[in-house]
């Protein structure tokens, strides 16, 4: 127990010794970092990050990360950079560097080239005082009191650092771009994200003669037959011109066996839900699951203008689509 005990410890003083230094950042956010989103802003190309070892493994997630929410960015190793790689950047770029020493070779020597260009050059750096630092148009101090290594040699507190700076300038961009959700699942159209955000009800709901539906003066045991046939738990109902009435789900069933209604000398407007809660074309799948959640239901009558069932759909659709 003692052992464990001891191993846990150990945990806890690194994530501590990461959070002080998380925490010491918001004193950086200041004018140097204001500027360095202006300038990011106004990239009327892309924003080019570089990074050596540790530094480039978080350069590649700040990269992704300005990509993802509004600003087109890529990766560029530093040491690709000098053979080729560096033709990929041009004059209308702007380029981010990290490196915590700020003396790092292989970024150092692509500074020329990167004047050359006349580039806008924001560099993340551990050293306010370093020769990258001092050469780069504005200088972000990720500097850290300390490594949550033990031995202070392994990048840990100063990666943490560079890497919540970077989101820190992403999401600022966001916001100042008036980024907003569904400009971010154009991004991920892919998995659940996009599915949430950009799947419309139109794409999943029963429409034609899936719609379960009866006539207003229906006898009861004609929905139940309409209920079973069309297999969704209930029916909508109508009137002779076709606008909405009511609606019959499975709960209505319930609650009219309770008072041991008569299903053969019963009208189906008799025991409906009169004004059920409706929806229009167009709505996000996301909208109609809240709407579902907040009222409690399981299924929406998506109506036209005229108040006409044009479809329907049910919790299950949505589920079976992947938004949750």
């Amino acid at each position: 127990m003692q052992e464990i005990e001891k191993i846990c410890a150990l945990g806890r003083a690194v994530i501590e010794t990461e959070a002080d230094t998380i925490r010491a950042l918001t004193h950086r956010i200041d004018h140097r970092f204001a500027t360095a989103c202006q300038h990011l802003l106004s990239c009327e190309g892309k924003i080019i990050v570089m990074g050596m070892g540790k530094s480039g493994h978080i350069g590649k997630k700040i990269a992704a990360t300005f990509a993802s929410t509004g600003s087109p960015a890529f990766f560029i190793h530093p040491g690709e950079a000098k053979h080729g790689d560096f033709g990929m950047i041009t004059a209308k770029d702007v380029v981010v560097m990290l490196s915590n020493s700020g003396e790092t070779e292989e970024i150092l020597d692509i500074l020329p080239f990167i004047k050359r260009l006349n580039l806008t050059l924001i560099s993340l750096t551990g050293n306010p005082h370093s020769t990258l630092a001092k050469a780069a148009t504005v200088n972000i101090d990720v500097s850290v009191a300390k490594e949550a290594c033990p031995l202070g040699l392994a990048p840990t507190s100063s990666t943490t650092a560079a890497l919540v700076m970077g989101d820190a300038l992403a999401i600022s961009l966001l916001e100042k771009r008036g980024f907003t959700a569904e400009d971010f699942a154009r991004s991920h159209p892919g998995g659940t994200l996009g599915r949430k955000l950009l799947l419309r009800i139109d794409e999943l709901m029963h429409t034609g003669a899936n719609i379960p539906k009866v006539n207003y003066d229906a006898l009861l045991k004609t929905a139940l037959i309409e209920m079973t046939q069309k297999k969704l738990g209930f029916t909508t109902i109508v009137h002779e011109n076709n606008q909405l009435a009511g609606i019959f789900t499975d709960g209505d069933i319930r609650r009219a066996f309770d008072m041991n209604t008569d299903i053969h000398n019963t009208y189906i407007h008799q025991v409906m839900t009169a004004k059920p809660k409706v929806i229009t074309a167009g709505m996000l799948a996301a909208e109609a699951l809240h709407l579902m959640e907040s009222h409690k239901i399981t299924a929406l009558i998506v109506v036209n203008d005229d108040h006409h069932p044009i479809g329907v759909i049910h919790l299950h659709d949505i589920l079976r689509a992947g938004v949750i």
